[in-house]
C-alpha cells in the first residue's frame, strides 16, 4: 500500500444481505468447540462455537467471540475463567445439544473440573484452560481472549470440522 495514499475514514455500506454474509463465512471450514464454565452461583455453562482461533504463541492466547445477545453473557463476561473444548469426530451429537436452547446440555456428559473449575469434557480432540483476559466489543458480539493456562490433546484424533451448515469429519487428501 502506497504511504502517501490517504485512509478512508469509514467503510463503504455493505452491498450484500445479511444471509449473503452468513452464507459467504459458512464457506470457511472451521473446527468445531464447546466452551464451558461456571456460573457466579457455581452451574455448569456450555455453548456451541465455531469462532476459535490462536491469537499468540508467547504468551498463550487465543479467542473466540459470543453473541451480545447469548443467555451465557454475563457467565462468560464476568467469570475469571473458561476452557474450550476442541471436538472429536465422534462428538457430533454433543455439538449439536450445546447449540440447541431449551435443553439440558449438560445430562450425562461427561467432565472434570479443570484447574479453574471450569468444565473439561471427556473425549475431546484438545483443551485449552483459559483465564478470562480481555473481551473486545465488536458488533454484535463480544471477543473473548483467553491466556491458556493448561492444554491439552489427544494425538491423531480426528477433528469435528464445520462447513456450509453441516458438520463433516477429517478426511485425508
Amino acid at each position: 500500500m502506497n504511504p502517501s495514499l490517504p485512509r478512508p475514514a469509514l467503510a463503504r455500506p455493505p452491498s450484500f444481505s445479511t444471509r449473503e454474509f452468513r452464507d459467504a463465512l459458512g464457506m470457511f471450514a472451521t473446527g468445531v468447540t464447546i466452551v464451558t464454565a461456571r456460573d457466579a452461583q457455581g452451574e455448569l455453562i456450555g455453548l456451541t462455537a465455531n469462532s476459535f482461533n490462536s491469537v499468540s504463541l508467547d504468551p498463550p492466547l487465543v479467542l473466540w467471540s459470543l453473541s451480545r445477545a447469548a443467555a451465557s453473557m454475563p457467565a462468560f463476561a464476568n467469570g475469571s475463567h473458561y476452557a474450550i473444548n476442541v471436538l472429536a469426530a465422534d462428538q457430533k451429537t454433543l455439538a449439536e445439544r450445546f447449540a440447541t436452547r431449551g435443553v439440558d446440555r449438560w445430562a450425562g456428559v461427561e467432565h472434570n473440573p479443570g484447574i479453574s473449575h471450569a468444565p473439561v469434557l471427556a473425549g475431546t480432540a484438545a483443551t485449552f484452560e483459559c483465564f478470562n483476559r480481555s473481551r473486545y466489543e465488536e458488533g454484535d458480539h463480544v471477543i473473548f481472549v483467553g491466556e491458556v493456562e493448561r492444554c491439552s490433546h489427544r494425538s491423531g484424533v480426528p477433528p469435528l470440522l464445520y462447513h456450509g451448515g453441516k458438520f463433516y469429519t477429517e478426511h485425508p487428501l
